[in-house]
């Protein structure tokens, strides 16, 4: 627990304190309705209790989040000057802010143990996923806390998690920080009308929707293996989600455990879809909102949920349709690859607003994915082109100075990265029959582990470790954040 509190602190002490606070302040509140739910019976639940407590939690996460972000669109539609001093985000408030609610709303329902402080404060503040998840469940990880057996240190344990973080750090370091490479010439340049075409932007809108996958994915691999090497299991965040053939199965498979949240304890909460249809729309509509906004106070981020939200309304209205007409085509090939190229296409344009600083810069891109701005290809590439050329005038295709060595590096680190996360397989089907890696009761997908890619105690894998861990240490040279760090 103190090395955790350390790790959290090296970062900037000042922030300590308020994590100490808001730690202190749940498990005190936790326990008080854990109590009185125990004495009063479920006719009684101390509910201004909790609101007071949830309000509490989501006033400081506004404070330190929002208050700029609100202040300065009041300001603009009021046409005044108010501005408030800069409030530097504090290091994981999103994510230990979530853990403790959900504590508070098990404990109204009574469905939290007695633990000691100690243990819950190592329950929020557990290094390996304090900064970017996966968000944890107090009964998958306190009861972990409690068993003797992780106390000791165990040799399997090591040698798992130092697999599962070897694979991690590869995916970061190796494949998501090249593709950044490609990343930011795009989305943050402020001549962007000037220099963008078509191969550019999706260029940079591909390197963007893998990067982000690398980098988040190989962070909860890393904190998943961190976590195993002192025996504790944490949820899978992340199971393939670029092979997803709808929304909701993107949602199913992409940060598992937002997911898991906001379907537990705002969806539901909101009504879920107990009053009908409309209502249900509804309330997916507002989740997926507020899910956005929880990634950050920007209206890209808003953009980005609302349309999440609007894609999620449209594909469950469109299952109703084929079940409502009896058409049974969802098992075809060629259907389920329209209909993975269509949640990509989806996909790809969320992250566009997700990633762009704001909607003026993200509505520039989308066009020019669209062809709005043309599309050049580079001199040294057009002239290797031959015959070709006269194909590509025919469809406007105009050519630009350059090599189009940026270009052609930007295609092969898209392609592969590309075929690494369409056709890799993920550390649950890894480790499917050696190891259970996570903590998670069941795991919701069909798993069907190929030979040659299971893990096991060899020295093949011990190989494959090694390498893979000395190429995501001889790739860190420089500084290289993670990208939900931010939020």
């Amino acid at each position: 627990m103190f090395a955790s509190l350390f790790f959290y602190g090296f970062w900037n002490p000042s922030y300590l304190p308020l994590m100490l606070f808001s730690i202190g302040f749940n498990y005190y509140l936790g326990k008080r309705l854990s109590e009185a739910v125990n004495n009063n019976r479920r006719q009684q639940k101390p509910k201004g209790l909790l609101i007071f407590g949830i309000s509490a939690n989501l006033g400081l996460l506004a404070y330190f989040k929002y208050a700029g972000f609100f202040v300065k669109n009041i300001s603009l539609v009021l046409a005044t000057q108010w501005n408030i001093s800069n409030v530097v985000l504090p290091l994981a408030i999103s994510f230990f802010t979530f853990q403790q609610i959900a504590y508070l709303v098990d404990a109204w329902k009574g469905k939290t143990k007695e633990y000691s402080f100690l243990h819950y404060c190592l329950f929020v503040c557990f290094f390996p996923q304090l900064i970017a998840g996966p968000i944890v469940h107090h009964k998958e990880i306190l009861p972990q806390f409690l068993r003797p057996e992780n106390i000791k240190p165990q040799a399997a344990n090591f040698a798992i998690g130092i697999t599962i973080f070897a694979i991690g750090l590869f995916k970061k370091t190796v494949i998501a920080d090249n593709l950044s490479i490609y990343v930011s010439p795009v989305f943050d340049s402020s001549d962007l009308t000037e220099k963008i075409d078509f191969f550019t932007a999706w260029g940079g809108a591909l390197a963007y929707t893998l990067q982000l996958y690398f980098d988040f994915s190989g962070y909860s691999d890393m904190a998943i293996g961190c976590a195993r090497l002192f025996g504790v299991k944490l949820p899978i965040n992340f199971f393939s989600p670029y092979k997803a053939t709808s929304i909701v199965d993107f949602w199913r498979r992409w940060h598992i455990t937002l997911s898991r949240f906001l379907r537990d304890y705002l969806y539901i909460a909101l009504g879920g879809n107990r009053h009908g249809k409309v209502r249900r729309y509804n309330n997916l509509f507002i989740t997926m909102v507020l899910g956005g906004l929880w990634h950050g106070a920007g209206w890209t981020f808003i953009v980005w949920g609302g349309l999440h939200g609007f894609y999620l309304i449209v594909n469950h209205t469109w299952s109703y349709l084929l079940k409502t007409l009896n058409f049974s085509i969802q098992d075809y090939k060629t259907y389920r690859l329209l209909s993975w190229v269509l949640t990509l296409l989806a996909v790809i344009v969320g992250w566009v607003y997700f990633r762009a600083p704001n909607i003026e810069q993200a509505n520039i891109i989308l066009f020019a994915m669209a062809g709005e701005y043309g599309a050049n290809l580079p001199s040294g590439i057009y002239v290797r082109l031959g015959e070709f050329t006269h194909w590509l005038t025919a469809i406007n295709i105009g050519v630009s100075q350059g090599s189009g060595k940026q270009l052609a590096l930007n295609a092969v680190w898209v392609l592969g990265a590309g075929v690494i996360a369409l056709k890799a397989p993920n550390v649950v089907e890894i480790f499917a029959v050696k190891e259970k890696i996570s903590c998670d009761s069941t795991i919701p997908f069909q798993l069907t582990p190929l030979r040659w890619y299971q893990w096991d105690y060899n020295n093949r894998w011990v190989a494959q470790t090694a390498v893979m861990l000395t190429f995501g240490i001889l790739t860190l040279s420089q500084v290289s954040e993670f990208l939900y760090f931010q939020f």
